[in-house]
């Protein structure tokens, strides 16, 4: 079978054939390239995830599923029977601004076969009278998906649209009817030819936790955005970190829980009594401070230190201020050097974000200290004293599957450069005695894969990891090409 897709190639429909219900107005159609077996699968996929085709909707919620119970205003179509009803509550990215709306999902098939495949999806947004649809709705009574089977299968969109909707094909109403169909066409294709995502999201923490949580933190931090001291993007570095923090806050209550823990659901900060790492946290490399910052300010202990002290540090509260330090880290330092004995106290949980050359010391330092875990946000291929190259590294055993395990997107063959150190950054992880987890974070960078160690592995004992991680830094000692970076500025400050 070939793997293309076919072309997308929408049509105005011909609006003088007979339509599902009287006043319905179909809009657009198009080639249908997969059988009426796939349909159900293909609009299911649409259901539940609503947000693929609108920036403005966060997710669903699914609140009721029932093949019996049809209220009156789901209509009734001629010659087509009532197989399922999906309650759906769609939830917008910005509550403060756009409301909750309840929808209701009803598939329908021939009323002639008692087993019919459903080969029509209405749409009925529920409104309280006096009350009007949020914007990110399409002005519609009703919004219908059809699959005709013919010769020539086609997929075609009917609307009864509100008094007034303009409904030309410049017209908001037509454009979101066209990227709905577009995307029936390509979830259709993707069911019948298996498709698999590149990339998965969510594989420890579950998205709806996640973007509930994420929501609140953006409140409470967004004013970050106007007053922001560096000369780089402040959209991009505020929601970025805004989203790592909410990540491992949510990472932590799952790592540390314990059976006694009991979430406090009456509270209105309720992560200030979630389970956190024994020793703090750990930020290397923590540049601007802002990770640090928000963890400080939602409650958690730990450190920032960096080579040098950067502007945003002195505009932060001195609760953050404190916990920011300028320190040249240097990993081949014995046990009891200053940096050590500071910050890497019994437990500690480190943090690396775009740590740099201090990324593949990540998971060796939290072997040598017993760290409680560990999350790396690899950007820059570092190897211990130089730049990464996958000529000439020395890589470490990969056993069978684990590459395909590590979820790195494109398009599986991981033969490129950022794969290939990802790869070398997962087995050194193992090579130090760590079960190797990844995630792809929800967050506005093409760097967004995260490395996570958090469980010893069981089929290496911590005598075999703390060897393996001697004879790294006995390795680096003998070389000689390790040189730790002065630190920059007033140092004594902070």
């Amino acid at each position: 079978m070939d793997s293309a897709r076919p072309k997308f190639e929408p049509r105005q429909y011909d609006s003088s054939n007979k339509t599902l219900h009287e006043g319905w107005i179909p809009l657009v159609s198009c080639a249908a390239n997969f059988p009426i077996e796939i349909f159900e699968i293909a609009i299911t996929q649409l259901i539940h995830h609503p947000e693929y085709n609108s920036t403005l909707i966060l997710r669903s919620e699914v609140l009721e599923d029932t093949t019996t119970d049809f209220p009156d205003f789901v209509p009734k179509l001629e010659n087509l029977q009532r197989n399922r009803r999906i309650r759906r509550r769609l939830l917008p990215r910005r509550p403060g601004r756009d409301q909750a709306l309840d929808q209701d999902c009803t598939l329908y098939g021939p009323e002639t076969s008692e087993n019919a495949l459903s080969d029509t999806l209405v749409l009925t947004p529920i409104v309280e009278p006096g009350s009007s649809l949020p914007y990110y709705h399409p002005m519609v009574a009703h919004l219908a998906f059809r699959y005709i089977s013919s010769t020539t299968p086609m997929l075609i969109i009917e609307v009864e649209p509100l008094p007034g909707t303009p409904l030309d094909p410049n017209a908001r109403l037509y454009r979101t009817c066209l990227a709905l169909l577009e995307t029936l066409h390509r979830y259709g294709w993707g069911a019948m030819t298996n498709y698999r995502k590149r990339v998965l999201h969510d594989c420890l923490i579950p998205r709806e936790e996640y973007q509930d949580l994420y929501l609140v933190m953006r409140e409470r931090h967004k004013h970050l955005v106007d007053t922001w001291q560096e000369v780089t993007d402040p959209l991009k570095h505020v929601f970025e970190d805004i989203g790592i923090a909410t990540y491992l806050m949510m990472l932590w209550k799952d790592t540390f829980r314990s059976d006694t823990f009991v979430n406090a659901l009456d509270s209105t900060e309720p992560w200030k009594a979630w389970p956190r790492p024994p020793g703090g946290f750990l930020d290397l490399g923590c540049g601007n401070g802002l990770l640090s910052h928000i963890l400080v300010s939602e409650g958690y202990e730990g450190y920032g230190i960096d080579l040098r002290a950067r502007t945003s540090w002195t505009h932060y509260p001195d609760s953050s201020q404190s916990r920011l330090r300028v320190h040249a880290f240097d990993p081949t330092a014995d046990h009891d050097d200053y940096g050590r004995q500071t910050y890497f106290k019994p437990g500690v949980f480190v943090i690396g974000n775009h740590a740099d050359e201090l990324t593949p010391w990540l998971p060796v330092l939290s072997t040598l200290h017993d760290s409680s875990g560990y999350i790396s946000i690899p950007c820059c291929s570092w190897a211990f004293d130089k730049k990464y190259e996958r000529s000439s590294t020395p890589a470490y055993p990969i056993p069978d599957g684990f590459v395909e395990s590590l979820n790195l997107g494109g398009e599986g063959s991981n033969k490129s450069s950022y794969s290939m150190y990802r790869i070398w950054l997962a087995s050194l992880s193992l090579h130090c005695g760590w079960e190797v987890e990844c995630e792809t974070l929800r967050i506005p960078s093409t760097r967004n894969w995260a490395i996570i160690g958090r469980q010893r592995f069981q089929l290496s004992s911590d005598d075999q990891a703390l060897s393996n991680v001697n004879e790294i830094l006995e390795g680096v000692k003998v070389r000689g090409m390790f040189k730790t970076r002065k630190p920059e500025g007033k140092a004594a400050d902070h």
